[in-house]
């Protein structure tokens, strides 16, 4: 990322991020899908998991960040916290739990775009007490942020309610991201904002606006959502994002990518940016014109952090 948030205020923040880490097995497909035959194409594993991108971010901001999630006492758990360690991010509150790192195939389109086939694995182990003891543990806490997904798992459910309320008793401003529309309709979006509701920020892609709003334009998602939440941004792909304020205001970038090589982590890169900027006390469109610069820097290379950029052959 360009031009990173102001050093001294950025290091003066302390952020719990709670939620998932996860092995990403990138298959980017080089040839129409050959059913029961074989399918040419690349494939690479690389770190991932909504929750430590994002807190990665936040750390290359400059944000002292710590994680509160769960990996297997595994090779991929191993390999899960050197990559969060050598980022500075803080693995104190990461348990080792008796199954399987979490793993997710990540299916790479020609155009960028992905599916994903999930198996949770370890994530599933993150419970209540382990957040409640992070967050009412830690000398500091000017911020937490929960990844949607840890809410809209019915057995993490609850660690990610604990976080919000811990952190709503310590006086912490609060932040979640939607994290994904299937899950979310599965779930319910009432229900889901009966969890969230009177956070301070909230992270989502249009379609997760839409499902939870019930509205189809960007500013009428907004408008909606805007009712329940302090400051609610948008990310809109290729269309870059927007930005509403407590004062109702709307705010827009346009998206930083020339080239897409793979979507998979962008809205990781952006929420953890702007989450950096906003708490180090920089204005709405100086965060969103932050966030876009990461976002395109995760689109343009392949995997969720920025490992290295890389075309097309």
């Amino acid at each position: 990322m360009s031009g990173g948030t102001e050093p001294g205020r950025a290091a003066a923040l302390h952020v719990v991020v709670v939620g998932d880490v996860m092995v990403d097995v990138l298959v980017e497909v080089r040839a129409p899908f050959a059913h029961a035959s074989d399918t040419p194409s690349r494939i690479a594993a690389t770190p991932g998991g909504s929750a430590a991108n994002q807190a990665v971010w936040l750390a290359r901001a400059g944000v002292r960040t710590a994680l509160v999630a769960a990996v297997g006492r595994d090779a991929f758990g191993d390999a899960a916290l050197a990559a969060l360690v050598a980022e500075g991010v803080d693995v104190a509150h990461v348990a080792r739990a008796a199954r399987p790192t979490g793993t997710v195939v990540a299916l790479v389109e020609p155009d960028g775009q992905r599916s994903m086939l999930t198996d949770r694995g370890a994530n599933l182990a993150l419970d209540a007490a382990a957040a409640a003891t992070a967050l009412r543990g830690a000398a500091t806490l000017d911020h937490v942020h929960v990844s949607g997904y840890c809410l809209l798992e019915r057995a993490t459910r609850p660690a990610g309610v604990e976080a919000l309320r811990t952190a709503e008793l310590r006086s912490a401003t609060r932040s979640v991201d939607v994290a994904s529309a299937g899950p979310l309709r599965a779930m319910g979006p009432a229900a889901f904002l009966e969890l969230v509701g009177g956070c301070d920020y909230l992270f989502c892609n249009l379609e997760e606006g839409q499902v939870l709003s019930g509205k189809a334009a960007p500013d009428d998602v907004l408008a909606a959502l805007g009712v329940s939440f302090g400051e609610v941004v948008c990310t809109l792909g290729g269309s870059g994002a927007r930005a509403a304020g407590g004062d109702g205001t709307r705010h827009q970038v346009a998206s930083g990518s020339t080239a897409v090589a793979d979507t998979v982590g962008a809205g990781d890169g952006f929420t953890g940016t702007y989450l950096a900027a906003r708490l180090s006390g920089e204005g709405i469109d100086a965060a969103l014109a932050r966030a876009a610069v990461a976002a395109a820097d995760v689109v343009g290379s392949r995997g969720a952090r920025r490992w290295g950029r890389y075309s097309r052959e």
